[in-house]
């Protein structure tokens, strides 16, 4: 595609997740959270009534399990989430927002949700609906991708 900085694309790209976790980080430290660990909560709240994995997360966010693993050990250090191991399999280990963790729920949903609306407030319905649509043909494409690296190199 001439005329196309796919550089500045991908630059542009970065950018973003970096300034709207910046923005996060600084309206959730009278919580003591960062983005990632309020992220990563919020899914464990939403999930609470049956707990969920480390795995589970892995797939719904694409972090390494090592970043994960260090979130979920921040969060139960900061007293948010404990574990409990799965019925008949002791290896399994499933995680639960602790007291502390559910009296903060209500409060992160709005914070970010505040946080969020704040951050695509320039834009239209209309341009929501194009901007979605288009990160999600993106992601496709990568998760795609990675997957036929995957095959190509199964050692690695």
């Amino acid at each position: 595609m001439e005329g196309i900085d796919h550089g500045r694309l991908s630059q542009t790209c970065r950018q973003i997740c970096v300034q709207t976790e910046r923005l996060v980080n600084r309206v959730l430290d009278r919580e003591e959270l960062t983005a990632v660990q309020a992220y990563i909560l919020r899914y464990i709240l939403y999930r609470n009534q049956r707990g969920t994995s480390l795995t589970e997360i892995h797939k719904a966010f694409g972090c390494s399990m090592a970043t994960l693993s260090s979130v979920v050990k921040r969060l139960r250090e900061k007293g948010y989430v404990r574990t409990e191991c799965c019925a008949g399999d002791d290896r399994c280990k499933l995680l639960f927002a602790t007291e502390k963790g559910q009296r903060v729920h209500a409060d992160l949903d709005s914070t970010i949700c505040a946080a969020e609306q704040r951050i695509y407030g320039c834009f239209s319905t209309e341009e929501l609906l194009t901007l979605d649509r288009l990160q999600q043909k993106l992601l496709k494409n990568l998760v795609s991708l990675i997957k036929s690296e995957q095959k190509e190199a199964p050692n690695s």
